[in-house]
């Protein structure tokens, strides 16, 4: 880890590594009501509603409409860099009845299968880029 002075640009470290979104107080405050919304889906009462209108569901809660669209359309990266954290989504994917790993294998550029194979041969390998910015 850097020497940082300045809290803003320790922070602005996290937003350099490829593919992964740190899930930081800023993004939990932007995200906090999409949070919210997800952790909803623990009430099967909740989980009807959702289910029978979706986007009536989701104009009950203060998201914005970019957030409503990144929910309905399971884009779950969108969903992660406006605030939205895997394991509260998680209660989204279970709610589709989808495992956790087969959500999450839509966040790469994998196949389930390919996905699932690469993580039962220990995961990502630590070579390759490193830094967006620096494109290593």
């Amino acid at each position: 880890m850097s020497n940082h002075t300045d809290i803003h640009a320790y922070l602005a470290e996290f937003e350099d590594i490829p593919g992964t979104r740190v899930f930081t107080a800023k993004r939990a405050r932007a995200g906090y009501h999409m949070n919210q919304f997800a952790m909803s889906l623990m009430k099967a009462e909740n989980r009807e509603r959702f289910k029978a209108d979706e986007r009536a569901y989701l104009d009950e809660w203060p998201l914005s409409e970019e957030m409503k669209q990144a929910l309905l359309d399971r884009d779950y990266n969108k969903c992660l860099d406006l605030g939205g954290n895997v394991y509260f989504l998680a209660k989204l994917f279970s709610t589709d009845g989808i495992p956790f790993a087969e959500a999450v294998s839509t966040m790469t550029d994998m196949s389930f299968p390919e996905y699932r194979e690469m993580m039962m041969r220990g995961g990502r390998s630590p070579e390759g880029v490193r830094s967006i910015k620096e494109g290593r």
